[in-house]
């Protein structure tokens, strides 16, 4: 065996196999920084053309997202990876690829149906999905959602879409509801009025439409009342707990005393 010439060998073919990492991790780092520059410049154009925050977020993901594949493909390309051999590869795996790019091709779908339909923007708080939170991103593929607890959570666009969605934020205004028990010996009409009369003093109870302080039931403690201020969804939970502290105070107040549960326990 030729020693020195299979050294030889080793060192072009590691030189060549070298030059050929070198020049793909090149690749990358110039390609990644030109799909940030080219992503970020869109980004520009679209704001100073003042387009829809959603619309612009879901054209600048599917276009980063696009062109890194592109990328991809390029950095394979250079090392002599040709499509064919891909395509043999998929061709291989046939149902398991199938079904995976079938989940993807739906969310996909899903996602520009989404951006057609608009049942939320960005920004709206909603609950979709199985998810409650504020939108923060509708992208190609998912949408991401920040829970109230400030939880990231990302969710298929085609389970959006295909399960029932709330926009807390559509209309311009969103019902309270709370509930107070009161004892049967208690003048209710004065207690509604009075009711009517403090809840119209915390801040940003919209005064249209006004506050509903209704008997809901008569249970066995006494008059069961509705109580339920109108808020933006902005102020939601600001008046919900305004208006839980004023009926505790008002209660106290007044001598109002909460009916109790009594649990008798006999012995033997």
């Amino acid at each position: 065996m030729n020693w020195e010439r299979l050294s030889q060998t080793l060192v072009e073919q590691g030189t060549h196999i070298g030059f050929q990492v070198l020049g793909a991790l090149g690749l990358w780092i110039v390609g990644r920084w030109l799909i940030r520059l080219a992503v970020r410049l869109l980004n520009g154009a679209m704001q100073r053309q003042k387009m829809d925050s959603t619309v612009a977020s879901y054209v600048a993901s599917t276009i980063n997202g696009l062109l890194n594949i592109v990328l991809i493909i390029s950095i394979l390309g250079a090392f002599g990876v040709q499509t064919a051999t891909f395509a043999a590869l998929f061709a291989a795996f046939g149902l398991a690829i199938g079904t995976a790019w079938s989940g993807l091709l739906a969310n996909f779908a899903a996602g520009v149906f989404m951006i057609i339909l608009r049942p939320f923007k960005v920004g709206d708080f909603v609950s979709a999905g199985g998810v409650t939170g504020t939108i923060v991103e509708i992208g190609p593929f998912a949408t991401k959602i920040n829970t109230p607890d400030n939880l990231l959570t990302i969710v298929g666009n085609n389970k959006i879409l295909s399960d029932n969605v709330q926009n807390f934020s559509h209309n311009p205004f969103r019902r309270v509801d709370l509930t107070k028990q009161f004892y049967h010996d208690t003048d209710i009409m004065a207690v509604r009025a009075l009711l009517k009369e403090r809840l119209a003093q915390i801040p940003n109870v919209v005064k249209e439409p006004a506050p509903d302080v209704e008997i809901l039931e008569f249970n066995s403690y006494g008059p069961l009342l509705a109580v339920r201020p109108y808020c933006s969804n902005e102020h939601y939970w600001q008046v919900y707990f305004d208006t839980t502290r004023m009926l505790a105070e008002t209660s106290a107040e007044k001598g109002f005393t909460v009916p109790a549960q009594h649990i008798l326990v006999r012995n033997g």
